[in-house]
């Protein structure tokens, strides 16, 4: 490994020459949160890309963990079509866990490698303006009978992002970490997925990268063989061919936001990999599937 080094050194450098000053979002969970040794790597990650001059907003996830706290209040969760049901008594439960344990805890685990992140949540500085998310299903009749609208609860979907603390604090030398909850137009509190949030908040700022920290490798072909990169237009058609399926879908999809919004490029990786998004950023085969569109 130690002959390696320089090796690893010189390949990265270009990328990390590339990548100077511009933003990176990251959208944080999956393993990659719950194990121990991962989240020490993925802290020493992000406080190295602040300190090579680039700028890092972490967003997250932490849907085990808001599950355990509702395990322990015997609250069984409920999901609608992958989406969790948020009722009053949850939303104070997602609130507590992302806004604060598990907000906290990245935080600290970054400042511990001597970065210096600042937890927030999407109501801190109007970040996150979010309206409730309805959700449709077919109801299998006939085609002239609209679908049914499906209530699942106090669930948000972005409908503005103002990143003027983003901003602020990258310019004063800060990591932003940020939980996925979202304010009403009435100050009412919403639930909204991470992936989503990480999507529109690295559009809203002209990030250079999104990246989504998953337990895939990322996109696989017919032959369940990695995709190391792919055009905006063929992985709309792995969708429609049914190659692209199930919980990958959602992922994709905000993966190709972004760039219909601006962002260079998304890429979807394996946050079990330790290092992972120093891996995906700074070598030249990196490890998990880039989205691009020229």
């Amino acid at each position: 490994m130690k002959d390696n080094i320089p090796k690893i050194l010189i390949e990265a450098l270009p990328y990390i020459k590339k990548f100077s000053g511009k933003r990176i979002v990251i959208k944080y969970g999956g393993h990659a949160m719950s194990d121990e040794k991962l989240k020490q790597a993925f802290a020493s990650d992000i406080t190295l890309l602040k300190y090579i001059g680039i700028n890092p907003v972490v967003v997250h996830g932490g849907g085990p963990q808001i599950n355990q706290v509702l395990d322990a209040m015997g609250i069984t969760p409920k999901f609608i079509r992958g989406m969790r049901y948020t009722d009053d008594q949850t939303m104070d439960v997602v609130e507590m866990v992302l806004g604060g344990k598990v907000n906290k805890e990245i935080v600290a685990n970054i400042n511990a490698k001597e970065g210096r992140a600042v937890g927030l949540t999407g109501k801190d500085g109007s970040l996150i303006l979010a309206e409730k998310m309805k959700i449709y299903q077919d109801n299998g009749n006939a085609k002239d009978e609209p679908p049914e609208i499906i209530d699942p609860g106090m669930v948000g979907k972005v409908s503005q992002i103002n990143p003027e603390i983003i901003y602020t604090l990258a310019d004063q030398g800060f990591i932003p970490v940020i939980a996925p909850v979202g304010a009403g137009k009435n100050g009412e509190t919403y639930n909204i997925n991470a992936d989503l949030v990480a999507s529109d908040i690295a559009a809203a700022i002209g990030a250079e990268r999104l990246i989504l920290l998953t337990d895939v490798d990322g996109v696989l072909d017919h032959d369940n063989k990695l995709v190391s990169s792919i055009r905006f237009e063929s992985a709309e058609k792995m969708i429609a061919d049914k190659i692209i399926q199930g919980g990958m879908i959602p992922k994709v999809e905000c993966a190709m936001h972004a760039l219909k919004k601006g962002v260079s490029k998304s890429h979807i990786i394996n946050g079990r990999i330790e290092h992972a998004v120093l891996l995906e950023l700074f070598t030249d085969s990196g490890i998990g599937t880039l989205f691009y569109q020229n």
